[in-house]
């Protein structure tokens, strides 16, 4: 019974759930992982996906490559193939196999050189010698260039073909080196160093035509980065195609894809050179020709400047300079003229307004204007108080009691003249008078 109790308190997994917990605890422990063995037991399925095991002397596992993924393969796969294989550990759930899924697949010795070069590579980028800021620019149609290449090899035929095409005129110093091999490496520091210590050149191509990674593994040789960086001359790099990369493209001043590539960057093209050449003959003519029309302009200029100097120029201008004195004093005189008679014209006109004749008679016209200002002034006065007269009548008789009779109204007044407002102040037989409109009328109170 104790026994029964603890299986109730302990978590009892199913077969596929343990199987999946143990496959998720590979996938997220082993992920981007390296493995390099031996290729056996190779299927390749209908479906596209490769199914093999990876072994060495001691052990196997079983593994798998999706078609997504073996599609970008371009070793040869087969039964003993030594590969290098990344991917990630898996379980297969179902048989809970343990196995490997792989993602990408190279020959074991060229995945080894990927793998330093990607080493060196970042080595040399944190040393700065892939900085941009120390390329060294390229000349513009160098008169000379060095080639540092194999003299037998594809390349330097490329190279020497563009040339003579392009720009016979551009001189080719070759500085032979091995290309290939354990000793290739020296050899391209030897020749880089010595095309440095001649100086004979404007820029070196250095490079080689096409291969496999391993034939073109002495261009990702450390020591050559470092004497490529401390090259004195600009260097271009051109090893092999396109696709293919190297240390020393990253090092040099430039990267050409291919060596042909180069020998087109450093030369000028025949065609654009005789295009150049009439392009500056034609400015070489206009020049001329503006030259010449300077040349004559300032002959005119400077035959002008004589003509001035001479005396007869010196007597016209001074006789002109009098005719225009005289001018200027005629002027001067008749403006003169003009001013007197004017302050005379004044001077009679103030002379006539002080008479005694002249003052009187402004007197008088100064008596007439007052008088009928007066005249005016009394004339407006008296229609203003008429008016307000008028007005003052006119609201008179709204408030007369005679206007109230002429409305059928009367005034009773006993016979003192007191005037009667209620019935209490009379007496019956007292005498009153009643005034109307047009009169008074006596009567007796009876009542």
């Amino acid at each position: 019974m104790q026994t029964h109790n603890n299986a109730q308190q302990q978590h009892i997994y199913q077969v596929s759930e343990l199987n999946q917990k143990a496959r998720m605890l590979l996938e997220g422990e082993f992920v981007n992982v390296w493995i390099s063995g031996e290729i056996s037991n190779l299927v390749k399925a209908s479906s596209g996906h490769w199914y093999f095991s990876l072994k060495d002397n001691r052990a196997q596992i079983k593994s798998a490559m999706f078609k997504g993924n073996n599609r970008s393969v371009r070793a040869v796969v087969e039964n003993g193939t030594q590969v290098l294989v990344r991917g990630r550990v898996s379980l297969y759930e179902p048989r809970g196999d343990f196995q490997f899924i792989a993602e990408v697949m190279e020959p074991a010795g060229e995945g080894l050189l990927k793998q330093q070069f990607e080493h060196l590579k970042q080595q040399l980028s944190q040393m700065g010698l892939f900085d941009q800021d120390v390329k060294r620019p390229i000349p513009v149609a160098p008169k000379r260039v060095g080639i540092v290449t194999s003299p037998t090899g594809a390349a330097v035929h490329d190279i020497l073909t563009v040339l003579k095409r392009r720009s016979p005129q551009t001189e080719v110093i070759i500085y032979p080196t091995m290309v290939q091999g354990e000793q290739a490496a020296q050899n391209l520091i030897w020749a880089i160093n010595t095309a440095n210590y001649r100086n004979e050149v404007d820029v070196l191509i250095v490079g080689r035509g096409g291969g496999s990674l391993e034939d073109m593994w002495c261009f990702n040789d450390e020591a050559l980065a470092h004497t490529i960086y401390n090259s004195a001359l600009p260097i271009i790099s051109a090893v092999g195609h396109e696709v293919d990369v190297s240390i020393s493209d990253f090092v040099a001043d430039l990267r050409a894809p291919t060596p042909s590539a180069a020998a087109e960057i450093v030369s000028t093209d025949n065609s654009e050179l005789i295009n150049k050449t009439t392009q500056l003959y034609s400015r070489l003519l206009m020049a001329y020709a503006n030259n010449h029309k300077n040349r004559k302009s300032s002959f005119a200029q400077l035959n002008k400047t004589l003509s001035l100097l001479h005396p007869s120029h010196k007597i016209r201008l001074a006789q002109q300079q009098t005719d225009e004195l005289n001018l200027r004093l005629n002027g001067l005189i008749k403006q003169t003229v003009a001013h007197k008679q004017q302050r005379s014209v004044v001077a009679k006109e103030m002379l006539l307004a002080n008479t005694p004749k002249h003052q009187l008679q402004l007197a008088k016209n100064k008596h007439s204007q007052l008088s009928h200002d007066l005249q005016a002034s009394f004339n407006n006065h008296f229609s203003k108080q008429q008016q307000r007269f008028a007005k003052n009548i006119e609201k008179l008789q709204i408030v007369s009691p005679l206007a109230t009779l002429q409305r059928g109204y009367a005034i009773a007044t006993s016979e003192t003249g007191k005037v009667i407002t209620n019935k209490a102040q009379v007496k019956v037989d007292e005498k009153l008078n009643i005034k109307v409109a047009d009169g008074a009328i006596a009567v007796k109170v009876i009542n």
